[in-house]
């Protein structure tokens, strides 16, 4: 029988071994929200052209859409996520996850919506906090900036009570 879950003690020990390498190697912390607006800038060219999107305050200050560490961290996540979930034998393509269909309904429409306006907030916090789970959680926690322990504090204490919320028993059961 194939493991879902990761041993957390090797998981921790492989963060830190990537957190060296990406330190030594590309010059730049471990952080995915830069390279996911890049990739936004990326896709707003057809829409908003090149002039456009270099035109674009936020994206000509912060996240000029370029193949560098950034998106090459963002696919290699991606890829990364895939192949553990292939090879823990846990990857399934569904619609509307099981979890949330006893929670919410089996409404696809309202599932995507709901995981669109979550990552949107996700994301355009991650940018107006200048960092993500992973590289305020992970790099930054890493180099003891108080910014980043604070934003892993406030991080996980919304977690739980946004679990609280949000899956709470039903107590009619």
């Amino acid at each position: 029988m194939k493991s879902h879950r990761w041993n957390p003690y090797l998981v921790g020990v492989l963060i830190g071994v990537l957190s060296v390498l990406t330190f030594s190697l590309a010059d730049k912390p471990i952080g995915i929200s830069t390279g996911i607006a890049q990739a936004a800038g990326a896709c707003a060219m057809p829409v908003m052209g090149s002039e456009g999107v270099a035109a674009n305050t936020y994206w000509a200050k912060k996240a000029v859409p370029a193949w560098d560490y950034g998106s090459l961290f963002v696919l290699g996540t991606l890829f990364g996520a895939l192949v553990s979930a292939v090879v823990s034998g846990s990857f399934k393509l569904e619609s509307v996850p099981t979890m949330w269909r006893e929670r919410f309904g089996s409404s696809v429409l309202k599932r995507m919506a709901a995981a669109f306006l979550g990552g949107a907030g996700l994301i355009f916090g991650a940018r107006l906090a200048d960092g993500c789970t992973s590289g305020h959680g992970i790099s930054g926690a890493l180099q003891l900036a108080v910014s980043s322990w604070t934003f892993f504090i406030v991080m996980f204490a919304s977690g739980i009570v946004t679990a609280f919320i949000l899956f709470r028993r039903n107590s009619k059961a």
